[in-house]
Parts: structure tokens; C-alpha cells; sequence
């Protein structure tokens, strides 16, 4: 069980038992004296596409929750990195996030729960949180129209969405109808003259998460 894995003293890589195999988990820790009760796991983007728990803006999220003192966890979907199995469009995607979100959350019990994800990885994470606690979502570049968003509620718990206004892989227009029609109604954030990867604009990426949910964060550790 997941659970039996005990949740890693340092920053590192291990694997977890997932339902298609080996689940390759990075973990990124804050800083001891700014630490909170607060964990959240990552999504990257599409695993065709070359996605992987080491993309740029995966990355640059688990940066920047670590600097607000969560405990970031970033993860590779099945047949990607050390993962096995193999790309299940979504399906099997979703199982692999919920794996390592019962994992988790046994590992850190008293801890906040938060989901994020990076396109492919933010249409999984919406649709995970629908079976999950969780006390934030952000999602980045939400893949609207390209994906079957029909499943897809919103997050009754505070929701922060990112989105590029020169997006050329997500086209922003369907991204900005669809949050306008969700109830409760998302924190947005358009970013002007950036694209889907957020080149040269990262660390603005960076502070648009943390300014985003800077009020929703959980207690310090005692």
C-alpha cells in the first residue's frame, strides 16, 4: 500500500506503488522555519507531447509553493520517466494522481490538501478534485477545448486559474468564456504577451501563484 511508504525527510525522488505500476514522485521541500500544514501535489502536461514531472512550469509551481512554505509534490503519469504503464488519455491519468494523493494524505494527515496542474495536467486535476478535500486548486493553461471538459465541476474550495492571453497551443478565447460561466466563479489571471510554456515569463508565473493564493494559505507548523 501507498501508504506504507513513509514520506521522505529531504528533498528527493522515490517510487510508488500505483494501478498501472511504479509511480516515479519527486518531493520539494520549504524551508524548515517557513514550513506549513499544507501539501500539494503537481500535474504536468500531456505525456505525447513530451510532458514530464520536469517541465518548466511544473517546476517553477513547486517553486513557488515551496517559497510559501508548502510541501510540493510533483509526479510522472504512467509511461513517462520511471513510470510504468501507458498513456491512458486521461482515464488512467486521473487514477495515477489519485494514487499519489492517497499517499500523501496519509503521509501528512494533519496537513492541507492542494492540486495543481499544467494543461493536460490541469484538465486531471480538476477532474481528481472532484473526489478530493482539497482546500486549493490552481490551475494553468486549462486545456478548454481540446479536452472533454463536460466532466468537469468547479472546485468548490478557493480556485486559481493562470492563462496566457497569447496561448498558441490553448486557445485563450474558449479558456476565458468557459471561467466566466463556472459558479463559484475562479480567481483568473491573464497574462498579457505570453505563451503556453510562459518563456521568459516564469518567474511572473511564479509570482502570479503566490500572490494568488497568498490569502488562502495554511497555518505555520508548530
Amino acid at each position: 500500500m501507498t501508504s506504507a511508504i513513509l514520506f521522505p525527510d529531504s528533498a528527493g525522488t522515490l517510487l510508488l506503488p500505483g494501478p498501472a505500476g511504479a509511480i516515479e514522485v519527486a518531493v520539494d521541500l520549504p524551508v524548515a522555519h517557513d514550513a506549513r500544514r499544507g501539501i500539494a501535489v503537481i500535474c504536468h502536461p500531456h505525456p505525447p507531447d513530451g510532458g514530464t514531472l520536469h517541465n518548466k512550469v511544473v517546476t517553477m509551481t513547486g517553486r513557488a509553493l515551496t517559497e510559501l512554505g508548502l510541501t510540493a509534490v510533483r509526479f510522472n503519469f504512467r509511461g513517462v520517466g520511471q513510470s510504468e504503464g501507458e498513456y491512458d488519455n486521461g482515464r488512467g491519468e486521473v487514477l495515477d494522481l489519485l494514487a499519489v494523493a492517497d499517499w500523501a494524505r496519509q503521509a501528512r494527515p494533519d496537513h492541507d490538501f492542494w492540486l495543481a496542474g499544467f494543461s493536460f495536467g490541469a484538465w486531471v486535476a480538476l477532474l481528481g478534485a472532484r473526489q478530493l478535500p482539497v482546500k486549493q486548486v490552481i490551475s494553468i493553461a486549462p486545456p478548454v477545448g481540446m479536452r472533454d471538459f463536460s466532466g468537469v465541476l468547479p472546485p468548490s474550495c478557493p480556485w486559481l486559474v493562470i492563462q496566457g492571453e497569447n496561448d498558441e497551443v490553448v486557445e485563450p478565447g474558449p479558456v476565458f468564456a468557459w471561467l466566466a460561466k463556472q459558479d463559484p466563479a475562479p480567481t483568473v489571471v491573464r497574462m498579457p504577451e505570453t505563451g503556453h510554456f510562459f518563456h521568459r515569463r516564469l518567474l511572473d508565473l511564479r509570482g502570479a501563484i503566490k500572490n494568488g493564493v497568498r490569502r488562502n494559505l495554511p497555518p505555520l507548523r508548530a
